[in-house]
């Protein structure tokens, strides 16, 4: 995939985000789960001018919440499992959860790849088939059997396979299952999240505009992974990250500089920064899709 330099697709200065809508990892905070110094600034910024600042994150809520408090945003929203899950906090409240059934999926994954790691999410509580790699699995997991895996409706399920890393193992996966009656990310290091078909970050997203009266035209989204793509499309200015991969850059409006360049900065200033900051964003003419 190639890019190519395109002055007609420089910011309009008639955009002016009245949403933000953040990814959190690769975004925000980097592989270890840090928030640079910068990054915190730059997003208290948005929150201060009064626009609403909304996570959208493969993450379920109990690993969404700690980086809504270490941004200190006022009461809002947050999407949360890829789409699937809408809360409002402070103070927490569960507004909307989209499930669907695991077992066909559980069972086909339990045949084809047995060495894999699975995790349901309901609600706020998780279930495993076997321990995660340390620092994956945010709060308390409980370990089953894979027949209580499928025994509820689920709003996410994981498949982690640590001794695999690669999307490889997973394009193939797909494939091979032939999964079309739900959504599929393949994210970082062997991870696949599975969703209700026809949810991802963008329909999530849309039912917190339509409760807050702002058109999808007037949210400035940031991402940049696989499962941003959607999003990226779907916002009326869509900004992927420098380091993400060729297929999302695709997707996006324009690409911001990487995660380690402080990318997520430069582009919050373009819109929020103070003049000199907004000039210093502006000057920066990245590579956008042609």
């Amino acid at each position: 995939m190639t890019f190519a330099m395109n002055e007609s697709a420089v910011p309009s200065t008639h955009f002016t985000p009245k949403m933000v809508a953040l990814d959190i990892d690769g975004t925000l905070v980097d592989t270890a789960g840090n928030m640079p110094d910068e990054v915190h600034a730059a997003v208290r910024r948005v929150a201060e001018a009064g626009v609403p600042v909304v996570l959208a994150t493969g993450r379920g809520w109990l690993a969404t919440q700690p980086i809504f408090e270490m941004l200190g945003l006022p009461q809002g929203w947050s999407v949360s499992a890829n789409g699937a899950v809408i809360v409002h906090n402070p103070p927490f409240r569960l507004v909307h959860e989209v499930l669907f059934d695991p077992r066909e999926t559980i069972e086909k994954v339990a045949q084809v790849l047995p060495t894999a790691r699975l995790c349901v999410e309901r609600g706020l509580v998780r279930y495993a088939s076997r321990p995660f790699p340390e620092g994956e699995l945010m709060g308390e997991v409980h370990i089953v059997e894979l027949e209580e895996l499928c025994a509820h409706p689920v709003s996410r399920l994981i498949i982690r396979e640590p001794e695999r890393d690669g999307d490889d193992v997973f394009h193939e996966l797909v494939t091979e299952l032939g999964m079309h009656d739900v959504s599929y990310f393949v994210g970082w290091s062997a991870w696949l999240d599975i969703a209700p078909l026809g949810i991802d970050k963008s329909t999530g997203l849309q039912m917190v505009c339509d409760d807050l009266g702002i058109s999808a035209s007037d949210v400035l989204a940031i991402g940049d992974g696989h499962n941003d793509v959607e999003m990226l499309r779907w916002a009326g200015r869509g900004v992927a990250m420098g380091q993400a991969p060729d297929e999302v850059k695709a997707s996006a409006d324009w690409v911001t500089d990487a995660f380690d360049d402080l990318g997520t900065v430069r582009e919050l200033d373009r819109w929020f920064g103070n003049p000199a900051q907004r000039a210093a964003a502006a000057d920066r003419r990245r590579p956008i899709r042609a």
